[in-house]
């Protein structure tokens, strides 16, 4: 697994965001911090808020890299990686649902550091598509939408995926999310169920499939990019067909429906035998509402499903969504010839299962 926080040691007093660089025949910015010296496993650099040491990997493998610098903790979060596809930002751990398979168990408290992450998306590579996630980023939604929307206008490059619950959109919203930056930001968002009390007894909250429809229409009225997201549980899997149904109907607005399966981290790792659906043993239930889909020409997709435990007729559904950073592959995976297409498993999988699951192509 890549890791995102490393060892670090600064002079400065207060934490600061770098752009760690190594050469000094680069444009130099005020927020870029120079490698000034290092060895095999890390280096030391000088920024204009104050010199700082990282231990844990080579600097060549740093960059470029965006970072927050922590001199109390005495650490550094990698929160934009050169290079990679998969940069997300947390911008909070408190959330207003409890869903039962949840990967980012929610905390009471929040810590805001939106000006950081607003400095750190300023500093993004060219054409970077940034992700945004929680807790529930729109419990925050005047701080959220205000960075957006800064960062949007300095830099027309950037785009945004955002995931909510959609639980804070009113019609208030619509003349702000109109605007033309909002073009270049889509909203992950989840529905489980096209039965309301299924839906809420999943995400732990009474009324959230009926306030999730309000959210919708401010959505629909605002032209908002939509990416609709449901987790394959074992409760829901057979519910899957009408789903798509309502959803062909329904919402026929969003972008793709991105069928997702279950990360065996969070609250899900406890409830591991119960929660987690084996698609690879029956994948009838998903391959009838994919037909669905289909046949009503919305989009949809499949996550973290590895391609060969897909059918072949369905395999084309099945994308490479896990992030680098915590992706793994079974050993048997070496010889496999679609490896470079397929997901994988999460660094966190169970070993045992990834490998009795996997059949190479």
């Amino acid at each position: 697994m890549i890791p995102l926080s490393l060892p670090a040691v600064s002079d400065a007093e207060q934490p600061f965001i770098a752009r760690l660089r190594s050469s000094a025949t680069l444009d130099l910015g005020e927020r870029d911090a120079l490698l000034i010296d290092e060895d095999e496993v890390g280096g030391s650099y000088a920024a204009a808020d104050g010199l700082f040491a990282i231990d844990g990997v080579p600097a060549v493998q740093l960059d470029g890299d965006v970072v927050l610098v922590q001199p109390g903790p005495g650490r550094i979060e990698r929160l934009l990686r050169a290079g990679s596809r998969h940069n997300t930002l947390l911008v909070t751990e408190r959330c207003d649902q409890l869903c039962v398979m949840c990967s980012q168990p929610p905390k009471k408290t929040h810590v805001d550091r939106f000006d950081y992450l607003e400095q750190a998306c300023l500093l993004a590579e060219p054409h970077s598509l940034i992700g945004i996630s929680g807790g529930e980023p729109t419990l925050y939604k005047k701080r959220l939408l205000s960075m957006v929307e800064r960062v949007l206008t300095d830099r027309p490059d950037i785009q945004f995926h955002i995931l909510t619950n959609a639980q804070h959109f009113d019609d208030d919203d619509i003349h702000l999310l109109r605007q033309p930056l909002y073009r270049r930001v889509s909203w992950g968002i989840p529905l489980y169920a096209s039965d309301a009390s299924m839906h809420d007894e999943i995400v732990g909250k009474r009324g959230a499939f009926l306030r999730l429809f309000e959210s919708f229409g401010v959505l629909l009225a605002s032209a908002a990019r939509v990416e609709l997201r449901t987790v394959l549980l074992t409760s829901n899997a057979d519910e899957l067909p009408a789903l798509a149904r309502f959803i062909s109907a329904k919402l026929r607005f969003i972008e793709v429906w991105s069928l997702m399966q279950l990360e065996n981290t969070g609250f899900a790792k406890g409830r591991w035998q119960d929660l987690r659906y084996n698609h690879g043993s029956r994948f009838e239930p998903v391959a009838e509402a994919l037909d669905v889909m289909n046949l009503n020409g919305v989009a949809a997709q499949l996550f973290n499903f590895p391609r060969c435990s897909v059918p072949r007729p369905y395999r084309n559904f099945a994308v490479a969504s896990i992030s680098d950073w915590k992706r793994k592959y079974a050993p048997a995976c070496v010889t496999c010839t679609e490896r470079e297409l397929c997901t994988g498993f999460f660094e966190w999988h169970p070993s045992d299962e990834a490998e009795a699951e996997v059949t190479p192509l």
